[in-house]
């Protein structure tokens, strides 16, 4: 296996699937990467694309050589990366399908043996409810030229068109475990303190690890779930309207929404496996251990239900602020 696939970490089955076929020459024309973002899809896309087209190491990809350089770069005439759109609902137009898509997939490759269109976040640039670009796309991907092949990532297929998943083989990718994202923190000198609550809501992504690691993000999301759970526990409507609307208004709602979720899970652990419990934050194991001695397991657990079903509720477009009051005043 080239370095190339072995720089693509903890997703050992995601890569056997690829290079065994291209080891076979049975690469398929047209490939689903599925899994969350961070995990390493799009740097598996590029080795594919590597391998494809490289002449020191056919069907392999050596990475040292010009042509696996200038692919890594985004500078190969034979590799286009198209991304979603930066306005709007960021799906690409159908007229970007016809005017350069499949005019290149017509006519590709122009240098290699082989050429690569790489999709990222393709359920955001063909998505379901914008149906035209995919459908233009449609009978090209079904049946391109055979030195073309078409790589779409996606953290959420369901969102692609039924007729684009059928066309395409899927390979999943799975969430990073808690050691390796661990490992990759390390790597960028995250301080030892602030990398288990990165890790405990990065949900195996290194992006998001990473991110909530700067500047102690991810502490500072801990900090303000807890500041809930006191407001709910005091019982005092005033505070957990306040918090309720803070909570609305936040942009990091979604992560915050998790951050409260994931303590309340280590709470009900707390509570039935006592120091033995698994915790996505075990710097706080002191903390937990009190609250779920006043709390409870089965409080704790159906606190995490209620949160899950508001999350569910606020992806259907419900009011923030009417569905933030409902959750915390009729939490157990």
């Amino acid at each position: 296996m080239s370095a190339l696939f072995e720089a693509v970490r903890g997703q050992a089955s995601a890569i056997s699937t690829i290079t065994r076929a291209l080891a076979n020459d049975r690469v398929a024309h047209a490939y689903l990467f599925e899994g969350p973002s961070g995990v390493g899809k799009e740097r598996a896309a590029l080795a594919l694309a590597c391998a494809r087209l490289c002449p020191t190491a056919p069907q392999v990809g050596c990475g040292t050589c010009s042509v696996c350089e200038r692919v890594q770069a985004g500078k190969h005439p034979d590799v286009r990366v198209v991304r979603p759109r930066d306005e709007g609902h960021r799906n690409i137009a159908v007229e970007v399908v016809r005017d350069e898509i499949l005019p290149f997939a017509k006519f590709a490759p122009f240098e290699a043996k082989a050429a690569c269109l790489i999709f990222p976040e393709a359920d955001v640039s063909f998505p379901v409810q914008h149906a035209e670009a995919a459908n233009a796309m449609l009978k090209t991907l079904e049946e391109p030229r055979a030195a073309v092949s078409f790589i779409l990532l996606s953290e959420r297929p369901e969102r692609l068109l039924p007729t684009i998943r059928s066309r395409c083989q899927s390979v999943r990718f799975a969430p990073l475990s808690t050691q390796l994202l661990h490992e990759i923190l390390a790597q960028h000198n995250v301080p030892e303190e602030a990398r288990d609550a990165a890790v405990a809501l990065a949900r195996g992504r290194a992006d998001r690890a990473l991110l909530l690691a700067e500047e102690g993000r991810a502490e500072r999301l801990l900090e303000l779930a807890l500041r809930i759970d006191d407001a709910v526990e005091s019982k005092r409507a005033g505070a957990i309207i306040e918090v309720a609307d803070d909570l609305a208004g936040s942009d990091e709602r979604d992560v915050l929404l998790d951050t409260l979720s994931l303590f309340y899970r280590d709470v009900a652990s707390s509570a039935l496996l006592g120091a033995s419990a698994p915790l996505s934050f075990p710097h706080k194991s002191e903390l937990l251990t009190r609250r779920a001695g006043t709390l409870g397991a089965a409080r704790a657990a159906a606190r995490v239900q209620a949160i899950e079903t508001t999350t569910e509720a606020l992806g259907r477009n419900a009011n923030p602020e009417v569905a933030m009051d409902a959750m915390l005043f009729t939490f157990p």
